[in-house]
């Protein structure tokens, strides 16, 4: 990692900021959601300071585990309980696509972060990752859904399911990428990034609120095109 420059560091702490103050949009700009994200940040940036994540690569559970199963818990949740259901369902769809777009930034610092030596090749547009279709067709699709409605509620869901597909690609590759005992691509050059600040952000944070964008809109859609079948008793 003494190798990636400053710039790189900076345009992802940059990118994450996005990914955040977007998600704030979405949830009217909740203080409580703003703080709860804030804080997080902060505390992965301290523990990953510390060298902990990339301390231990051949530890059980692998030490990234435990970025990444606070926020898929928190995820899960909000799908199990009737108050987590509400929060989904009053999020603005509009923002929750627009989000997306930050998936341009991340790929291009995945870019810069394999050129340097600190993620495979497979991890970018160069091998085995296409999620920056995602993020190039984020703001057309926002606006032929939300600002000139072009696109039906079924073209945004389809839209929504294909884009979490290349997310859940991508995070296969990453994970098995990692130094860890469980560990299948990426032995030659392993993805070394997201054990470091601010890098541990991408699975810590922008990943999780990339996936939860998509699995509210979904849940939205379908909820919204079940009650449109459902007779009204009159």
């Amino acid at each position: 990692m003494s190798t990636v420059p400053l710039a790189l560091s900076l345009a992802f702490g940059l990118t994450t900021a996005l990914a955040v103050g977007l998600f704030y949009r979405a949830a009217h700009q909740s203080r409580p959601t703003l703080y709860l994200l804030l804080a997080w940040l902060a505390g992965q940036g301290a523990v990953a300071g510390t060298g902990f994540f990339s301390g231990a690569p051949q530890a059980l559970p692998p030490r990234l585990a435990l970025v990444l199963a606070p926020a898929l818990l928190l995820i899960a949740t909000l799908f199990l309980t009737a108050r987590g259901r509400a929060y989904l369902d009053a999020l603005r769809p509009e923002w929750l696509t627009l989000l997306h777009v930050v998936r341009v930034p991340v790929e291009l610092v995945l870019l810069g972060l394999f050129l340097h030596g600190a993620v495979p090749q497979l991890m970018t547009f160069e091998g085995r990752n296409w999620d920056i279709l995602s993020g190039l067709s984020a703001p057309v699709v926002w606006y032929l859904a939300f600002r000139r409605p072009r696109l039906s509620p079924t073209a945004l869901l389809v839209w929504n399911g294909l884009c979490l597909a290349l997310l859940l690609n991508v995070v296969f590759y990453a994970v098995l990428a990692v130094p860890s005992p469980v560990q299948r691509f990426g032995f030659g050059q392993p993805n070394v990034a997201v054990l470091h600040f601010p890098f541990v952000w991408l699975p810590g944070c922008v990943v999780p609120l990339v996936l939860l964008a998509h699995l509210a809109a979904i849940r939205q859609l379908v909820r919204a095109r079940r009650l449109a079948a459902t007779p009204v008793n009159g």
